[in-house]
């Protein structure tokens, strides 16, 4: 089946974008022959082209018609249905808010596709389209590409905003610090907006624990087994859980979720503290299931079945005429926006003339002021070379009496040392003094207690001397006494008185 894609363009790495390159190469996988038609190319269309897609930026290159017409954003796709008038076509709608997701209504568009409930409601409220031909079929990723990460640890280490908007420190300043609250101090971002595009984010994502996205950049998240907080710059939704990942998806993770609120730091750091790992978990295994592309792949398959039975059958001069009618109706319709569009580049022209005659007056006055400046600047210069010089010898000054203060402090501080030590000489010398009159007191009374001895010496000396007279006259009398006593041992007296003694004491043993 020739099947050939349309879209706004093929360049940067955005939703429909993407959708485009994921969906092209699972159809030719599949054996199918997808072509990609856009007027603007570049980065993505490389990717098609490396990947052996077929990729066109004029539909006069398509000499073969293709089979069905797989229309996304209304320029590129009534283009290709007009060009190719008799081939049946489908239109899918990607955005609420986007001007060049608005659904043409043509004959030859059998099948309206929303990628959530809220692009169905933009189908459903578009004149002329019937709400019987309308098919919700909900955003998907390449689970192949999109590998489960480990298990999530109990609290969530590391971060990243995984947006296209995001255009400055500013933008995501709430979440950042909301996640320095929370203790995650790792918080990078990924994303076009910031010059930090990724061509291979599921290599990334598996590396960080909890990822701030919406739509399909949510959904490759969660397929990763990252937590997931969606928000972007419009607001902030919530965690995803199992209690609320049915609903959310339902609404692509989008625009319509993030009503909930502003995206405040407390707020986030609010929906922080309902991380749960094993709750992610299961989350990550619900989307993984629910949001296969194989599973998509499959319905897109069936619908392009479908639609070119719904057109068999069918006049092809009748359709034609229909075909050229509703193009006529569509042009009418973009006639006043186009025809807006050149007054507005009238308007712009005139006002950048004004802008450049304003330039040249602003370059004129900024010569003027910049040929003042330079005098001014050459007069400062001078001034302020005499103010050096000046300077220079105010700092000799200031030197040479900081000198002379150094040297009157030195001389201070000697003589006050000179006058320290000369109290302490004084302290010594009356230290000294009252020393010698203590020694002086001392031998004073060493002399009176001298006297005393001396006079009491002189008293011994005499009491002595008396006694040796009275130890000669004892010893004297002692002579004449012994002398006495050996008179009367030798007399008869004594002789006769020692028989005596004897004859008593025979008598008295008798």
């Amino acid at each position: 089946m020739r099947i050939l894609i349309t879209n706004n363009t093929l360049d940067g790495r955005a939703g429909s974008e993407l959708y485009v390159r994921d969906l092209a190469i699972a159809l030719m996988k599949r054996g199918h022959q997808p072509i990609a038609y856009s007027t603007q190319l570049g980065e993505v269309a490389e990717e098609l082209r490396r990947a052996t897609i077929p990729v066109i930026s004029d539909l006069h290159a398509l000499s073969t018609p293709p089979d069905i017409i797989h229309g996304q954003h209304h320029l590129d796709a009534v283009t290709a249905m007009l060009h190719f008038p008799l081939v049946p076509a489908l239109y899918i709608c990607h955005g609420w808010l986007p001007w060049e997701e608005h659904p043409p209504v043509l004959p030859g568009i059998r099948r309206y596709v929303a990628v959530d409930d809220l692009c169905r409601e933009r189908l459903a409220t578009t004149s002329g389209i019937d709400p019987e031909s309308i098919e919700v079929l909900y955003n998907f990723a390449d689970m192949q590409r999109f590998q489960l990460r480990a298990p999530l640890p109990a609290a969530p280490r590391s971060a990243l905003v995984f947006s296209n908007y995001a255009n400055g420190e500013a933008s995501i300043a709430p979440i950042r610090n909301a996640c320095l609250r929370a203790g995650i101090e790792q918080v990078d971002i990924i994303g076009s907006g910031m010059g930090k595009a990724a061509a291979e984010p599921a290599q990334l994502l598996g590396q960080y624990d909890l990822v701030f996205a919406k739509a399909r950049a949510a959904i490759e998240a969660m397929a990763s087994g990252c937590a997931v907080i969606v928000a972007d710059q419009v607001g902030l939704a919530s965690m995803v859980d199992t209690q609320n990942v049915a609903a959310l998806r339902n609404l692509n993770f989008g625009v319509r979720t993030m009503q909930r609120e502003r995206l405040t730091e407390e707020a986030v750091f609010r929906e922080i503290q309902r991380y749960g790992a094993d709750d992610a978990r299961q989350v990550s295994l619900w989307i993984r299931q629910e949001a296969d592309m194989e599973r998509t792949v499959d319905r897109w398959q069936d619908i392009y079945s479908e639609v070119l039975s719904e057109a068999e059958g069918i006049l092809p001069l009748e359709h034609l005429h229909a075909q050229l009618r509703a193009g006529a109706d569509y042009l009418r319709w973009l006639s006043p926006i186009i025809k807006g569009r050149q007054h507005f580049e009238v308007e712009t022209r005139a006002y950048v003339e004004q802008l450049e005659a304003a330039r040249l007056q602003m370059e004129e006055q900024l010569t003027q002021q910049a040929q003042a400046l330079q005098h001014h600047q050459e007069t400062s210069a001078r001034q302020t070379l005499a103010l050096q010089q000046h300077d220079e010898q105010y700092a000799r000054q200031v030197e040479a009496l900081r000198s002379h203060e150094e040297r009157s402090a030195s001389q201070a501080l000697m003589l006050q040392r000179h006058e320290e030590q000369s109290a302490d000489h004084v302290a010594a010398l009356q230290q000294y003094e009252d020393q010698l009159a203590e020694q002086a007191h001392a031998f004073q009374r060493c002399q009176e207690k001298s006297a005393r001895q001396t006079f009491a010496l002189q008293q011994s000396e005499q009491y002595s001397t008396h006694l040796e007279d009275e130890l000669r006259l004892q010893t004297d009398k002692l002579h004449q006494l012994q002398g006495q006593l050996a008179a009367v041992h030798r007399s008869r007296s004594w002789r006769m008185l020692g028989s005596y003694r004897r004859l008593m004491q025979w008598l008295g043993r008798s």
